[in-house]
């Protein structure tokens, strides 16, 4: 057979974007975002984008779906879901491929599932099934619900999104996507929110749903090495347009793009997941100080408004030195933030000892700790929920120093200026809202409203997790030179385990609100003997594709000085 007629025989692809380009009209003015974008993702195939934010990941789905804000326009080129053309936006287009051809599973399920609805009507509502019989509908929200791993359908029918986990809303996303028996699944940062081992259980889910029913999956990720785990295809994205695209082992062995090689070094902790790293030692000596924060046997149990006790914490130990990093790990309900809460004494410990900087704090008053609060502060996780929108950069830099009576108005100015050249920001950040900033700018802000106060103690709750890899690798590079120069202590809360192979000097491993196993990052990391430690680590993304990466020429040449000073990634 001739060349061309085999090629005009050959399927279509189920998503086909060709010569994308995508407009936003403000202000007068036209900004295109997408620069003649193609990509395309067959039945049967897993194809990931990977890029920072801003790369136009989202813009392109948006596009495709019909799901641009008003301000946005596809100015030129097509997309063609199932041989229906939707780039146009048009609602009857749209409406065709929307859960019959493509199922749509957003971010962040919070914001994505109606807290006021009961799960059984959102499934319900995706199924469009009011003309048929409640008996029918019900089986088909249960079916929706089984497919989508969620075990004990029957219960959830009548639960509301607040009432389940991070994993669990995250499925109930994936059934309403499903509902309908789409031949496409579309996935924009599906696991971005979830721990290690629940983000694994539900990719292994939907790339099973996949492989087994020969479904397209276009799974959208800031994660390079999540997307090698998973994809069979790569399309690398920058600033709207395609660096580079090609299958999984060749985007991983040799990379053409200088960005593309610097995204993966970016990944936190991608070189020390490959090259031994020399041990930050293996805790303080004997004749070090005093711990800045002690825990001794603390334990916290929760009461249930049916009765009885659970969650918290059950004999904890910790210590936290100044110029070292405790990490504290575990999956979803480990007990992570209950430790946290009681080391900054925002939640009181039922039994043990808790102490700041000497002082036992356990039966204390809050008169008596406020002082203390001073010393110790809170970076969280989420940059945008933590900051006062209406409070200008400067006024939430400055607000702490207020609270505490710090220095004239002169003086705490020369603070937050001082404060924001510690954290890599220009002074002329200060008159802006956190609305103008971008999320990794956002992240600097609530560092720099923390260090403010010159505290000896920040407790991080997961601070890079919200964020693309390059910026947090900017941020994870920024707490180091923060530590190094202030001698600060650290105690981290984090799921994600190559971040707390970066940055942290011993690691605590919680499970059910029991600490399994304690010790040296490297001795935790690399020698693990608890089931639960092994657990965690066989769920980060990226360990499936180290026999590939340590093949590779240009990883290998790879050092952690050097690579830093890379171009490519913006600052």
């Amino acid at each position: 057979m001739p060349e061309d007629a085999a090629a005009d025989t050959a399927p279509e692809p189920l998503f086909d974007a060709r010569g994308l380009h995508v407009v936003y009209d403000a202000r007068r003015r036209s900004r295109e975002i997408l620069h003649g974008v193609d990509l395309q993702v067959d039945a049967g195939e897993i194809v990931a984008i990977v890029g920072e934010s801003g790369s136009g990941k989202s813009t392109l789905v948006n596009a495709a779906l019909g799901l641009l804000p008003r301000s946005g326009r596809v100015s030129a080129g097509s997309v063609r879901i199932g041989g229906i053309e939707t780039a146009g936006g048009r609602r009857g287009a749209v409406r065709a491929v929307r859960g019959a051809i493509v199922g749509y599973v957003p971010q962040d399920p919070l914001v994505s599932l109606n807290p006021t609805m009961r799960i059984g009507a959102q499934v319900a509502e995706a199924l469009r099934l009011p003309v048929r019989s409640a008996p029918a509908a019900r089986a088909g929200v249960l079916e929706a619900l089984a497919r989508a791993g969620l075990l004990d359908a029957e219960r959830l029918l009548a639960q509301f999104p607040h009432q389940l986990s991070g994993g669990m809303r995250q499925r109930v996303l994936i059934a309403i996507a499903l509902a309908g028996r789409p031949r496409l699944i579309v996935a924009d940062e599906p696991t971005s929110a979830l721990d290690v081992t629940v983000q694994a259980h539900v990719l292994d889910h939907v790339t099973g749903l996949v492989r087994q029913d020969g479904l397209g999956l276009l799974l959208v990720t800031h994660n390079l090495l999540l997307a090698a785990d998973r994809a069979d295809r790569i399309v690398v994205m920058r600033d709207g347009a395609v660096v580079e695209s090609g299958t999984t082992e060749a985007i991983l062995s040799a990379p053409r793009a200088e960005y593309t090689r610097t995204l993966l070094s970016r990944v936190p902790g991608v070189t020390a997941l490959a090259v031994a790293r020399a041990p930050r030692g293996d805790g303080p000596s004997t004749s070090a100080p005093e711990p800045l924060v002690r825990l001794s046997g603390a334990t916290r149990r929760f009461r249930h408004p049916r009765g009885g006790t659970g969650g918290g914490i059950d004999d904890v130990s910790l210590d936290v030195h100044a110029g070292r990093t405790l990490g504290l790990v575990g999956e979803s309900g480990s007990g992570k933030t209950t430790t946290l809460r009681i080391a900054l004494g925002l939640e009181r410990a039922d039994t043990g000892r808790v102490e700041l900087f000497g002082t036992d704090i356990t039966t204390a008053r809050e008169r008596a700790v406020r002082p203390l609060r001073r010393r110790i502060q809170l970076v969280q996780q989420d940059p945008w929920g933590s900051l006062d929108p209406r409070l200008t950069v400067q006024r939430l830099i400055e607000e702490p120093l207020g609270a505490f009576g710090v220095g004239d108005r002169a003086e705490r100015r020369t603070r937050v200026a001082e404060t924001l050249d510690a954290v890599a920001l220009s002074r002329s950040f200060a008159d802006r809202l956190p609305r103008e900033l971008s999320g990794g700018q956002r992240q600097r802000v609530a560092l720099a409203r923390a260090i403010v106060l010159r505290p000896d103690v920040l407790l991080l709750d997961e601070p890079v997790s919200a964020l693309d890899v390059s910026v947090q690798f900017q941020i994870l590079e920024l707490l180091g030179v923060l530590q190094r120069e202030l001698g600060l202590g650290y105690l981290l809360v984090s799921h994600d385990l190559a971040v707390v192979r970066q940055l942290c000097d011993e690691i605590i491993v919680l499970s059910d609100g029991r600490i399994v196993e304690a010790g040296p990052a490297h001795q935790v990391l690399d020698a693990p003997r608890a089931e639960q430690t092994r657990h965690l680590l066989d769920a980060v993304p990226g360990a499936g594709s180290l026999p590939v990466l340590r093949r590779a020429a240009w990883f290998q040449e790879l050092s952690a000085p050097a690579h830093g000073e890379e171009e490519g990634i913006r600052a």
